[in-house]
């Protein structure tokens, strides 16, 4: 089967938009620098990469006659607040499991930002005290089973909409997107730098671009600071989407690439190199990176491009996978 053969539930603009980063190219004075801009590709509470993911869950969860949505994420995750937009959307319920990922000082940490826009969309938001971990949580399960007991028809969306079968298929069609983007734009993208955590954004694009050929590196950066289990997760997700969709091939070691060096000690925790490429990007470009997921990937392009792992000659796409409303729960950091 191709990707064409799987349903998809419209959410999105249409194509995310492509354009480059000038400025900060001339700055670092190597690779050229484009950003493909999840961030603004939905009129869904600001969108992002798990939108994207979400349209092929969706025909599954309705052909199920589900009738919430029930997810699991940190305090501030983008994944719960774009499940709960798109059960607004649907007219569903959504029951959203906010664990604490992340031990941030930030006094309206758990106030503001995505779980606030959660709320406003009427999301039943439940705070859980649990640490990071991007497997299957008895948090998650106990509401799924208090979904049933209220005699509702709960659909089970892993964090991030990663572990799911069809969780890789929104960015194998990205990947599709991208090469019609390239003819368009008559530019190839040789080497694609995206975040990594609960792995089927980059796994997804790794199965895309797998079936076009081409001398590309995907580079996933990690950030998620449990390394192994994220390189772990990805390999298994793009292989099961490779599958999903035909490629014809096993994929190969060399296709799967989780980069260290970015995430700090602990997910959701900025470090300098974090802060850093947030106030160079949205001083150069006036383009807003979150202190999660953007400031890492960015960060890790930045050091990759000034130390020539990116050779100068390169054009380099940017995943913006959005994000950015979690910027008010650190706004210490920048005060």
């Amino acid at each position: 089967m191709s990707l064409a053969g799987f349903e998809r539930f419209p959410l999105l603009f249409g194509p995310s938009p492509v354009h480059p980063l000038e400025r900060l190219s001339d700055h670092l004075g190597g690779a050229r620098i484009w950003a493909k801009r999840e961030d603004c590709n939905s009129g869904l509470a600001f969108g992002g990469n798990k939108t994207r993911k979400l349209e092929y869950l969706v025909p599954d969860a309705l052909a199920q006659g589900a009738d919430t949505l029930v997810s699991i994420g940190g305090i501030q995750s983008n994944h719960t607040r774009q499940v709960a937009a798109v059960a607004a959307r649907l007219g569903m319920k959504a029951v959203l499991v906010q664990e604490s990922w992340v031990d941030w000082p930030d006094a309206v940490n758990d106030k503001v930002g995505n779980i606030l826009l959660s709320r406003v969309m009427g999301a039943d938001i439940r705070l859980v005290r649990a640490g990071f971990g991007i497997g299957f949580k008895e948090s998650w399960n106990q509401a799924l089973d208090d979904v049933r007991a209220a005699g509702g028809t709960p659909y089970a969306i892993p964090a991030g909409a990663s572990d799911h079968r069809l969780g890789g298929l929104g960015f194998a069609n990205w990947a599709y997107e991208v090469e019609q983007q390239e003819r368009e734009l008559g530019v190839f993208f040789d080497t694609i730098v995206v975040c990594s955590v609960t792995g089927s954004t980059h796994a997804g694009m790794i199965a895309g671009f797998a079936g076009q050929d081409r001398p590309r590196r995907v580079l996933g950066i990690d950030a998620s600071a449990t390394l192994d289990a994220t390189r772990a997760q990805v390999a298994k997700i793009a292989r099961n989407t490779a599958e999903l969709i035909g490629l014809g091939r096993d994929l190969r070691d060399d296709e799967i690439t989780v980069l260290d060096g970015w995430a700090g000690d602990r997910y959701g925790i900025p470090v300098q190199s974090t802060l850093d490429a947030i106030t160079l990007t949205g001083g150069l470009e006036g383009v807003i990176l979150d202190p999660v997921y953007e400031g890492k990937s960015m960060a890790g392009l930045i050091d990759l491009v000034r130390g020539g792992d990116i050779p100068a000659d390169s054009n380099v796409l940017y995943a913006h996978l959005g994000g950015q409303p979690a910027l008010n729960a650190y706004s210490g950091v920048f005060g």
